[in-house]
């Protein structure tokens, strides 16, 4: 039998995994109507509510479903420890190896599934799905049909080279992505048959009991049935930066993520203390489980580059018909020309007018991108997000990892006396500490500060982490984030902890909130205690003065500089002392009640990366607006972001708004409508507390208004908004397995400047892929001129179709691939990100491709019809005719380097090496098609003198001279616009 309990209590949770026992319910898809539709949140959670219940499918005694075993409407977290493991049909003392072994084959083993991928012929066929590469593919099969075998191989060959460009870039990219990826866990301390036994992490299933330490990483969803000191590092999946204490006693029903102390998560790392609990779920029915299944629904956007190529190719393909079809009826009822000739004119016009280069232009300009990337920390999965990259206009960016380090720093210490900064970020013990106001010249180490050693001392003793050296320049934390913090700050003050040994401590508690040690050192027997500062000043009845004597506790002023720290967004910890008897080799919590002495408070903050900072304020003058979506409180989130350049000093709104508050928090968000948040999203830069599900609605929201959004994260929570926005981006060292299967570009640095550097690498390739295409179009405009003037005017043909294919290929992968090495503009990062729903190619780019096509086109022509009225052999005319068409490219080349001033100067001839390889590489393909023998007979050319490559490249010259003419008086119209636009 299979029951489904209800709950009336809303569940705000990401999606499950249709349960294995009811194969019913069946996993809802989202189909979008739109470019900006929203993600249905709210549709999604009616869907899969029967999962984020407990379920009930049992058939025998011992016979659980995979994702819950409860017999109530209440979630694993909500109900007592007993409670749960009844409804699993376990004991305390776990499974037996056969019981488990029987639920691993039915529910399969604790791994996620592998992202679904296409079948090789869909991944391939893929790069054949474009407009221009049909007409091509017909024109070739018409060529087959009249049985021209080398017109038919040729025209095949282009589209066959330009699918093979870009699978195996894929492939690279994704062989790239596969040296980066880690798995969460590879094996668990399970209780079977009684004893515990280490087993694989695959192994483990819903039922076992399995206990965890500091060190450790969680298996699987569990419930805890006994948690000592337990704390757990749950960044990756909540986005907090502090570790979450644990607990057993269950929370509400109705608790977020972050909230469900009573929980560990699969995949999350211990931090501290040691716990026990009940596996509750495995695979794909976790939260990173369910996270991926959400992920499945987000369907990816089109980018702005393949929006424009598409209308590009669709507008061009029906120009090409139209004209060919006028062709076709002026050379058949005015000049009466044979269907065979017109089949031929027809195809050589279509081939003409195609720039069937361009495909392979593009793809081969994007994998260059690709690769400088990769030279830049950066491994980029899809081709098009490079040139994506270079038109956002948002960041979101998760806080924990990305814009911070994900390393507690001691930034700020207090004592009665002075107020000391500490410099350095992370677990590295390298940065000094000196007064904020005032530095003795040239003296005064921590040490000559007696209340200053106090503090460290203490937090240095009163502290069970380790930070050690890995052996390559870096330091690894083991154990707290916290107590790391603390760590680090004894070592940089110079505490020798080998001089002191402990006797006796009292652990932390999430109820007591305080840690203390009883420790024996060289002045003898001492108390060390670390906590809240609530807790510790309620323990305290005097302070160290500036000597390290003592001094009446003055709690009022205390408390204010609590208030000042926090208002910082600084995590604030205190610090006391007593000296007990000297004989004293017992601590208990009632020895703590109080008599203390206060030592002083430290703050510790999550750090921001120094290079983030900087590559913000580079976005914000690029006009690309950076916006923190994080799981952590709304005032560490807020102080955060006003330390990076995210949120102004004075103004958190945008100009002219004033009605957006400074954060926006998830309930807050869970609270609006999309209309409601669509009219403040844009002006709220910092959004706290969030779930995946708000990401992806802040994301829908930002699209709405036309935003091209880049998301970037680490954690299991970010990846399905990476997936809904146009570029994800994820970290590489740090970031989940979820996450880099999510996202476009993966940084294996986890360096948020990289970022950055991204977006100028995308509007360089952006601004070269103009550049190549502005070059690219007037051959394609040149060739099907000839063509369709001498069908018009009933003459001879000047260009044969496999002619017209060559000249466009060896100037597509070569001329025009040397501009795809071009710098990036000066300007590059001081414009406004280019309109998304502006085309490729603007009227001023129209005209000049218009004109340069009438002067290769005229050029071409001349020559042919000259030579031919001269007798000259068709073939060797026609040959001379592509000449000129490659050297007049070639002349034009130059020009393009530079799109609007002028290229009559010495810069045009250095700055890029790879236009001299690519004109000799032209040349050289060239002048095989001239006197190649073979080539004679696959393209009909044939040998030229002297005379006619010199008549050639005068009109080449001559076709250069003009071009820069155009442009001039392009400027002179510019600049006249200019003055009347300021009169």
């Amino acid at each position: 039998m299979c029951s489904i309990a209800s709950s009336p209590t809303r569940i705000d949770r990401v999606a499950a995994a249709p349960s294995a026992c009811c194969p019913s319910r069946s996993n809802p898809t989202r189909r979008r109507r739109g470019r900006h539709e929203p993600l249905r949140v709210g549709r999604l959670r009616r869907a899969w509510t029967a999962d984020l219940r407990w379920n009930v499918c049992v058939s025998s005694a011992s016979d659980v479903s995979q994702e819950d075993a409860a017999a109530g409407p209440t979630a694993a977290w909500a109900r007592t420890a007993d409670e749960v493991l009844e409804a699993f049909q376990v004991s305390r003392d776990g499974l037996t190896s056969v019981g488990a072994a029987e639920r691993l084959a039915r529910t399969g083993p604790n791994r996620l599934p592998p992202a679904p991928r296409d079948p090789l012929w869909k991944r391939i066929a893929v790069h054949f799905d474009d407009i221009l590469i049909y007409i091509l593919l017909i024109a070739a099969v018409l060529k087959a049909i009249l049985g021209d075998w080398v017109d038919f191989a040729v025209i095949l060959a282009v589209a066959v080279i330009n699918a093979v460009v870009g699978f195996v870039q894929e492939g690279r990219a994704e062989s790239a992505l596969d040296g980066i990826r880690q798995m969460l866990s590879v094996s668990a301390e399970a209780r079977r048959d009684g004893s515990w036994a280490s087993v694989g992490a695959d192994d483990v299933v819903p039922g076992d009991v399995v206990r965890v330490r500091s060190g450790d990483r969680v298996p699987a969803d569990m419930r805890l049935l006994d948690a000592t000191n337990l704390r757990v590092e749950e960044s990756a999946l909540t986005g907090e930066s502090v570790a979450a204490a644990k607990r057993v006693d269950p929370v509400n029903a109705d608790a977020g993520v972050g909230d469900r102390a009573s929980m560990l998560f699969s995949g999350t790392l211990v931090a501290a203390g040691q716990g026990t609990g009940v596996v509750t779920g495995t695979g794909a029915a976790t939260e990173i489980g369910r996270i991926q299944t959400m992920i499945s629904e987000v369907e990816g956007l089109e980018t702005p580059l393949t929006r424009q190529l598409d209308r590009f190719g669709k507008g061009l393909a029906v120009l090409i018909l139209g004209m060919a079809v006028v062709m076709v009826l002026i050379g058949r009822l005015v000049h009466d020309f044979s269907v065979s000739e017109l089949v031929s004119a027809s195809i050589g016009f279509a081939v003409a007018a195609i720039p069937e280069g361009l495909p392979a232009l593009v793809t081969i300009t994007l994998a260059l991108g690709v690769q400088q990337m990769a030279r830049r920390r950066a491994i980029t999965r899809k081709l098009p997000a490079v040139e994506t990259l270079g038109s956002v206009t948002v960041i979101c960016s998760d806080k924990t990892g990305t814009l911070t380090k994900n390393e507690m720093t001691a930034r700020t210490v207090c004592t009665a006396a002075s107020v000391y900064d500490v410099e350095g970020v992370g677990y590295a013990p390298v940065g000094g500490i000196a007064p904020a106001d005032y530095v003795a010249p040239g003296g005064g180490g921590p040490a000559d500060h007696q209340d200053l050693v106090a503090v460290t001392e203490t937090m240095m003793l009163c502290n069970d982490a380790r930070v050690v050296g890995d052996g390559a320049g870096g330091w690894r934390l083991v154990g707290e984030p916290t107590e790391g913090a603390l760590r680090t700050l004894g070592m940089k003050a110079g505490v020798d902890p080998r001089a002191w040994s402990r006797l006796a401590v009292v652990p932390f508690e999430s109820e007591t909130k305080y840690m203390a040690t009883l420790d024996r050192g060289p002045a003898g027997v001492v108390v060390h205690l670390k906590g809240a500062p609530d807790r510790v000043l309620d323990r305290c009845a005097t302070q160290v003065a500036a000597d390290g004597g003592s001094a009446p506790l003055d709690r009022a002023a205390w408390e204010e500089q609590i208030d000042s720290l926090g208002a910082r967004g600084l995590r604030v910890l205190a610090a006391a002392r007593a000296l007990p008897a000297a004989d004293t080799s017992t601590l208990e919590a009632e020895d703590l009640d109080g008599g203390l002495e206060l030592c002083g408070l430290v703050g510790i903050v999550d750090p921001p990366r120094p290079e983030a900072v900087e590559a913000i304020r580079q976005c914000r003058d690029a006009g690309i607006t950076v916006k923190m979506i994080t799981g952590d409180h709304a005032g560490t989130a807020v102080a955060i972001g006003r330390e990076m350049g995210i949120v102004d000093q004075d103004h958190h709104g945008r100009a002219g708004t004033g009605a957006a508050p400074a954060v926006l928090t998830g309930p807050e968000l869970e609270a609006m409508t999309t209309e409601q948040l669509r009219a403040v999203v844009c002006d709220v830069d910092v959004y706290a507390r969030t779930s995946p599900e708000h990401k992806i609605r802040i994301v829908s929201a930002l699209q709405a208004h036309g935003e091209v959004v880049a998301m970037t994260g680490d954690g299991v929570n970010d990846a399905p908004a990476l997936t809904q926005a146009e570029v994800g981006v994820a970290m590489g060292v740090k970031g989940t397995e979820v996450t880099k299967e999510a996202a476009a570009v993966v940084l294996a640095d986890d360096n948020f400047a990289t970022i950055e550097r991204a977006v100028e690498e995308g509007r360089r390739i952006y601004d070269n892929l103009r550049k190549s295409v502005l070059f690219l179009l007037p051959t394609n405009g040149a060739q099907s001129l000839v063509i369709l003037v001498a069908v018009l005017f009933g003459l001879t043909l000047p260009l044969a179709p496999v002619q017209v294919l060559w000249i466009n290929m060896i100037t597509a992968v070569t001329l025009s691939l040397g501009l795809a090495y071009e710098k990036a503009e000066p300007d590059v990062m001081q414009r406004p990100p280019r309109d998304p729903g502006a085309p490729i190619l603007d009227a001023v780019f129209a005209r000049r491709i218009l004109v340069v096509s009438l002067l290769i086109g005229g050029a071409t022509m001349f020559i042919f019809y000259t030579d031919y009225a001269w007798g000259v052999p068709v073939a060797e005319a026609q040959t001379t005719a592509v000449t000129m068409l490659a050297l007049g490219q070639l002349a034009y080349l130059f020009s393009c380097r530079f799109l609007d001033r002028s290229s009559l100067t010495l810069d045009v001839l250095r700055g890029n090496r790879v236009i001299w390889i690519s004109a000799a590489v032209l040349l050289a393909l060239q002048v095989v098609f001239v006197y190649a023998p073979f080539m004679h007979d696959w393209f009909g050319s044939a040998p030229l003198g002297l005379a006619a490559w010199g008549k050639t490249l005068a009109l080449a010259v001559g076709v250069f001279l003009l071009v820069e003419v155009v442009k001039a008086l392009g400027r002179i119209r510019s600049s006249h616009s200019t003055v009347s636009s300021y009169r």
